[in-house]
């Protein structure tokens, strides 16, 4: 397995993937998800979203930021600034109140 901290050489690159069977990567990767070893992790963004039960364009007006800029955050993308960060935590903690200083 290849150092997650220092790039490959394309030398090494191409030694590491030919050393591969992918097959039985991808039959390991489903024994894990089939026992539970493995879960979908939300990005704070989406995990705000789905609390509040808006759909994207929804949230994106609320927050005052384009949909474009909140599937970056949803995605990983992208990184809300402080203000944005903040909205989110509150989305995420209390949806209730931000829906409710929204008027929704």
């Amino acid at each position: 397995m290849p150092s997650k901290t220092k790039p490959l050489s394309p030398k090494e690159l191409a030694k590491f993937e030919a050393s591969r069977d992918l097959g039985a990567e991808l039959l390991q990767s489903i024994h894990e998800m089939k026992a539970g070893k493995v879960r979908v992790a939300y990005s704070p963004a989406a995990e705000a979203r789905e609390k509040t039960g808006l759909s994207q364009s929804q949230f994106a007006a609320l927050l005052g930021v384009s949909v474009r800029t909140l599937q970056g955050w949803e995605q990983g993308r992208k990184q809300p600034s402080g203000a944005a960060r903040t909205l989110l935590t509150i989305a995420r903690t209390n949806p209730k109140a931000l829906l409710a200083v929204a008027g929704k």
